[in-house]
């Protein structure tokens, strides 16, 4: 009989369970030494985020209670406060987790150390329910492969074709005037009694940009602003309201309830395989054949000519249309928000759009570039509310960020290998020492002002509102020329935005941070119709 068999013989399971605790903590200790010597040959540490439970549960809790009450911003800037210059740590469920809103170490994830940081294999299992192996959720050579299939999409000339942002826009305009969607396309609508009315007018953005969406994505739009309920729309929106949950969740998304996740998914599903199917219908000579002066040629018929596997058509298709329609409609919404409550900026933008393009001309791909003011309007916009206002990157190998390190922040951060780095562009662009001081052409940084583009510039990195670097938002373009767009042609008709937001949210806006960043309370508004001359 062998040593180990007599010993087990002889032990009690008090003495066994000694053991394997004595082990265990062991164990722990050699690995936290370990780390602490890989950390120390790397860098410095970054100023630890106070945890006043084990696992640092406390500090996931009101993650999960910040993202379902609307309060992210003031969660991130809290988790800030041990940090001087907004480069913290942290120890959730024994994995370390940077969190930043510093200019030069977002710069080094997103371009200079581009290889050094990914989506991460976890990230791709959080998302890939939603996304699949789409453009968000993947690296290397997937994500290349993903970001060449989809880059054609969206070159010039297929952003300069204007047509499907003006086919939805009479029925915006019908929506407006009917303060709310239309029951059904043939609904009649007295235009004039809708001058003045309040309506929540974010809502009928994100139903326009679904509509411009699937109908750019797919040939035929899904109708929502025809439709009070709209069944594609609750179950997209539904789905990412469980995402975003799920992902500030980390080890603890076992515990968010999953129900109407997969009910959304299953019919965000169905939509896509429809459209899949006409478009495998098609054999590749009939695909090849069709031009993109064809009428009924769609972004889905270009993917098809490059691959006909159903899984990757889905995937990329979810992921545009996600991106398609909500970062344009939660930028129109903030614009409509602030325009609101700074009517000086409404004429000053009516004034520059009707120089430009008059009251009745459509205006083309070169008027809008133009028109600087416009383009201040959006940029000031993006400024105070980026389109998403926090992402993350895990570090794909043992590297360093530039700084943030040490008792006075100036020293590299040590980073090891699978370390999750979480940033934020609303933090930072919202940080003020990174403004000039307040003066006569620089009013505070937190203040809408779109007149401050006209003399001052931010400094790079600094403004990054479709992100930066290789993995730079692919549809900024076509985001942009849509928000322009959609405003030249809605201050052709409207002179006056009367907003009704402070004795709703006392002039705070609600900060609604899920995937992209929108006004969690809606905006409430009157249009008011120019007068006939």
């Amino acid at each position: 009989m062998g040593l180990v068999e007599q010993a087990l013989e002889h032990a009690s399971i008090k003495s066994i369970l000694l053991t394997l605790t004595v082990v265990f903590a062991l164990w722990r200790v050699y690995l936290k030494v370990d780390e602490s010597v890989r950390l120390q040959r790397l860098g410095a540490r970054a100023p630890r985020i106070p945890s006043r439970f084990p696992f640092g549960v406390d500090i996931i809790t009101k993650q999960i209670e910040a993202t379902m009450k609307y309060k992210n911003l003031e969660s991130f800037l809290e988790m800030m406060q041990p940090s001087t210059n907004y480069n913290v740590e942290g120890r959730m469920l024994g994995r370390r987790i940077i969190f930043t809103a510093d200019p030069e170490n977002i710069k080094a994830i997103l371009a200079t150390q581009f290889s050094d940081y990914g989506k991460g294999e976890p990230f791709h299992r959080e998302w890939k329910e939603f996304l699949g192996d789409s453009i968000f959720t993947t690296d290397g050579a997937v994500w290349h492969a993903s970001r060449q299939l989809l880059r054609p999409q969206f070159s010039r000339e297929r952003i300069s074709d204007l047509h499907t942002f003006e086919a939805h826009l009479e029925t915006l305009f019908k929506a407006i005037a009917n303060g709310g969607a239309l029951n059904g396309p043939q609904q009649h609508v007295d235009i004039e009694a809708g001058n003045g009315r309040p309506l929540e007018i974010s809502d009928l953005f994100f139903r326009y940009t679904l509509d411009v969406s699937t109908s750019f994505l797919l040939g035929k739009d899904v109708q929502s602003l025809t439709n009070p309920r709209e069944v594609f729309a609750e179950a997209f929106n539904e789905v990412q309201r469980i995402q975003s949950i799920k992902a500030r969740a980390g080890p603890l998304r076992v515990l968010v309830p999953h129900g109407s996740f997969r009910r959304g998914l299953k019919v965000v599903n169905q939509l896509c395989d429809i459209y899949i199917d006409q478009a495998l219908r098609l054999s590749p000579e009939e695909l090849a054949s069709k031009t993109k002066s064809d009428h009924d040629y769609t972004f889905l018929h270009e993917l098809a000519q490059f691959t006909r596997d159903r899984t990757v058509l889905r995937d990329q298709l979810v992921a545009v249309l996600l991106a398609g329609r909500d970062t344009t409609a939660a930028t129109l919404s903030w614009t409509l928000y602030e325009l609101g409550r700074h009517p000086h900026v409404v004429r000053k933008l009516r004034d520059e759009i009707i120089n430009t393009v008059g009251l009745d001309r459509t205006p083309t791909y070169e008027d809008l570039k133009s028109m600087k003011y416009l383009q201040y309007v959006v940029n000031e916009t993006l400024r105070l509310y980026p389109v998403v206002p926090f992402n993350v990157r895990l570090a794909l190998k043992d590297t360093t960020l530039p700084r943030g390190g040490g008792p006075d922040g100036t020293q590299p951060i040590a980073i090891l290998k699978d370390t999750a780095v979480a940033y934020s562009t609303l933090v930072m662009q919202r940080r003020e020492d990174l403004y000039p001081p307040v003066s006569e052409k620089f009013p505070h940084h937190l203040e809408y002002c779109p007149d401050r583009w006209y003399t001052w510039q931010p400094r790079p990195w600094q403004y990054i509102p479709f992100n930066g670097g290789p993995r730079i938002c692919i549809g900024q373009q076509f985001a942009l020329t849509e928000m322009t767009y959609v405003l030249t042609r809605l201050f052709q008709r409207f002179e006056r935005v009367e907003s009704f937001m402070d004795e709703i949210d006392g002039g705070k806006p609600t900060l609604k941070s899920e995937i992209v960043i929108q006004p969690g309370d809606g905006v409430k508004v009157a249009l008011w119709e120019a007068k006939k001359p």
